[in-house]
């Protein structure tokens, strides 16, 4: 027999599947949320905690504006988490820069700009600088750098915070979310439903369920009919001892933790299920951070680590209903920081259907199917 679950239960206890549980509860659903074992890949324990929005959809407008709404929600959604869990999260968006030490990236950046300025219309908001205009603007910045690019609407939270605040605001609202449940296989049933089967053998029944565990869902998906295929893309970080001064600035790849200490970031790589950190790329990310900043160059490292960001095959959000059986969800992107409030939010409408259901359809896995990228 079936141990009885609430009525939809989110697969992944990350950053994606607790934000969309916390929007789900509060449109009064019932939600249970199994998140898997301490082993398993987590991009949201190693993620750089940027909420950002420069070029992103610059190629695909309803990510654009996607990506704008969420930057717009997160002082509010913030303040949300702070009523329900008691945790300060340390939202700051004091607008971000991206530097540039090579003039023909930049130029290249600044075309990605224009294209996004064109899908947000009155929204777009960004500006070019030289770099005397940064040098002047603040001391420090190297001469080595040519310029960047600055938004006002970009930012960063603790996200190691943010993963404790939406846990708890999950429990807070009445949800359960249970620790060490590994899902091994998800049968849907005749008559509706899914029998969900987990690692060590135990049975539940859930009459929805939403996948939103990131890499882990890749097999469970197929079990559903979902065809989208996520992949890994290697991030590598370090961070630095706490500094008795505050940066005068942040950017796409080096931030100022509330703590003190500075996080540098940005490496892109296709390393398999790999998540080691190497030397090799500790040294260019600490070269970058000096050539920007070179008062950088006598703070100590105290960490670093590599993590696994979880790629759809276009790098965009996958917003899928399964068609074959009615009541399973794909929810998976790589912005898991940046998109949560409206996870948390306009996505559980999209979910319960509810009246009027926002258009998310530019996000479906079709996409995939009709040019065989997946």
């Amino acid at each position: 027999m079936h141990q009885c679950t609430p009525e939809i239960t989110i697969i992944g206890g990350g950053l994606v599947g607790l934000s969309v549980a916390l929007g789900l509860l509060k449109a009064g659903q019932r939600v249970c949320v199994l998140d898997g074992a301490d082993g398993d890949a987590r991009a949201s324990q190693g993620n750089f905690g940027l909420i950002w929005g420069q070029g992103k959809g610059a190629d695909f407008a309803p990510y654009a504006n996607w990506t704008f709404d969420a930057l717009a929600a997160w002082p509010t959604f913030a303040q949300q988490l702070r009523e329900l869990s008691g945790i300060d999260v340390a939202l700051d968006q004091p607008g971000g820069y991206e530097f540039f030490t090579d003039p023909t990236e930049m130029d290249s950046f600044k075309a990605e700009l224009v294209q996004q300025a064109s899908h947000l219309g009155n929204h777009a908001c960004y500006e070019m600088l030289s770099g005397d205009d940064l040098r002047n603007q603040m001391t420090g910045i190297g001469s080595d750098v040519v310029g960047a690019s600055f938004s006002p609407r970009d930012g960063h939270v603790n996200p190691l915070r943010l993963l404790r605040a939406l846990r708890c605001s999950v429990q807070a609202m009445s949800g359960h979310v249970r620790l060490g449940a590994t899902v091994s296989a998800i049968r849907p049933q005749p008559r509706g439903g899914f029998a969900l089967t987990l690692a060590e053998g135990e049975a539940l029944y859930t009459e929805q369920v939403v996948l939103g565990a990131g890499l882990g869902a890749a097999c469970l998906a197929r079990d559903l009919g979902f065809i989208t295929q996520v992949r890994p893309q290697l991030g590598e970080l370090l961070i630095t001892e706490k500094l008795g001064y505050r940066l005068p600035f942040l950017s796409s790849t080096i931030r100022q933790v509330d703590e003190g200490g500075v996080q540098i970031g940005g490496t892109k790589a296709n390393a398999g299920l790999d998540d080691r950190e190497s030397l090799p790329i500790m040294s260019k990310l600490a070269q970058h951070a000096v050539t920007v900043f070179p008062a950088l160059a006598d703070v100590r490292v105290v960490r670093a680590w590599g993590a696994l960001r979880v790629m759809s095959p276009d790098g965009y959000p996958v917003y899928a209903k399964s068609a074959a059986h009615p009541g399973a969800f794909l929810v998976t992107c790589h912005s898991g920081v940046t998109l949560a409030p409206l996870h948390a939010s306009v996505l559980a409408d999209w979910i319960l259907n509810t009246s009027p259901t926002p258009d998310l359809e530019a996000f479906d896995e079709c996409r995939f199917a009709l040019s065989h990228a997946a």
